[in-house]
């Protein structure tokens, strides 16, 4: 037995015996201060397992951070992934943190998934981190960890690629990512999205090509993603939609958006964001933001005639305002909507039924009224049985 194996194991069992999940401080701490604990406890669980015996460099792949209630990405889920990048890279040298793209799927070990959702805490607003590290070859998460930070002037901006996306694109993918970053130290991440993480990283690299307004390219890689093993996918089809909109191809877009209508028809869930004047049901003025309802509209009652399904039509609001007020004002725009839409087909007037949420069923919950919590202002078209 060598002197490095011995010295190896004796590492591991003293890690072992000290490398329990820590118990995550009752009060939020601050940002910073959070992701360098987690980070700390993640690293700590990841060396004190059988795998981590011998020595030499380990590829980490960072799926990038998202917002477990929204699925989407923002100015601070951002923030979170280049600190851990950072912290790991200064502190724990044993550790290769690689752009998650393809090509490094094939070279890393490990892949880190991590959420942030609103917590409630009477100390204020607050935020919950979890941290997964899931071995490739395996699937099995090796390291898992959650902290409460302190929700404190962070950027909840969505990136361009969420903040124009017509539609809510947290489908099965997202759903079993955000269960893997919570999955418990041990058990096997979720199958569903791990089974799709080298389209992830197709996704992805689309993703980054249109949020830096490279919208040809982005168009090419979301192709690219479609036509790969099980890359027909929200976050797929929504890309192209997308970009061929910015490119003013007028005839594919509305193709495109049809195709995404369909998905979330076959999925049961379709929510779609319009943007209403304040205490109205008028759509907002601007052009700029208003212009490809009436297209959405057209490919929501075309899609569902065409698919024979029935629909609630749900309304829901921002939570500033009286709840009385939104329940009232979330009702009204879901009627608006149908109205709208059995103009455009009238066998949707004995399919569709309404209802009206409020702030209820929020999914961010600033109450900014802005870009940042626009998709607490949507229209969701839930498929139920005819009657």
């Amino acid at each position: 037995m060598s002197v490095n194996y011995v010295f190896a194991l004796l590492v591991m069992l003293l890690l072992s015996a000290c490398a329990t999940k820590p118990v995550a401080p009752a009060t939020p701490l601050p940002f910073p201060q959070a992701v360098t604990q987690a980070t700390d406890a993640l690293m700590a669980q990841a060396q004190s397992g059988p795998a981590f015996l011998s020595f030499g460099s380990r590829g980490v792949v960072h799926d990038p951070t998202l917002d477990a209630e929204s699925g989407q990405q923002t100015g601070v889920t951002r923030q979170l992934d280049t600190a851990i990048a950072a912290h790991i890279g200064a502190r724990y040298k044993q550790f290769d943190v690689l752009p998650f793209r393809s090509a490094n799927l094939a070279r890393a070990d490990y892949l880190l998934t991590s959420t942030m959702a609103r917590a409630a805490h009477a100390s204020g607003p607050a935020l919950r981190l979890e941290l997964a590290l899931v071995e490739l070859k395996t699937g099995t998460v090796v390291a898992q960890t959650s902290i409460l930070a302190q929700d404190a002037a962070l950027d909840h901006a969505p990136l361009p690629y969420y903040r124009d996306s017509p539609v809510l694109v947290k489908d099965q993918v997202i759903e079993g990512y955000v269960r893997t970053a919570s999955t418990p130290r041990g058990q096997r991440g979720d199958a569903y999205y791990l089974d799709r993480i080298a389209t992830a990283t197709q996704v992805e690299e689309a993703t980054d090509l249109y949020n830096q307004a490279r919208y040809r390219e982005a168009l090419g890689e979301y192709r690219s993603a479609l036509a790969a093993p099980a890359g027909e996918q929200l976050r797929v089809l929504n890309g192209i939609y997308l970009a061929t909109a910015k490119l003013g191809r007028a005839e594919e877009a509305e193709q495109a958006f049809g195709r995404v209508v369909a998905m979330g028809i076959a999925y049961r869930q379709l929510s779609v964001k319009f943007l209403f004047s304040p205490g109205t049901t008028q759509f907002w003025i601007d052009p700029r933001i208003n212009s490809p309802y009436p297209m959405w509209l057209r490919q929501i009652a075309r899609e569902s005639t065409e698919a024979k399904v029935c629909m609630d039509i749900v309304g829901h609001t921002s939570r500033t305002g009286k709840a009385s007020v939104n329940d009232a004002l979330s009702l009204r725009r879901a009627k608006d909507i149908q109205r709208r839409l059995v103009a455009e087909s009238r066998e949707l007037a004995a399919r569709t039924h309404v209802s009206g949420m409020g702030s209820r069923h929020n999914l961010i919950g600033s109450g900014t009224d802005d870009a940042i919590d626009v998709l607490d202002r949507r229209v969701e078209f839930r498929i139920v049985p005819c009657k």
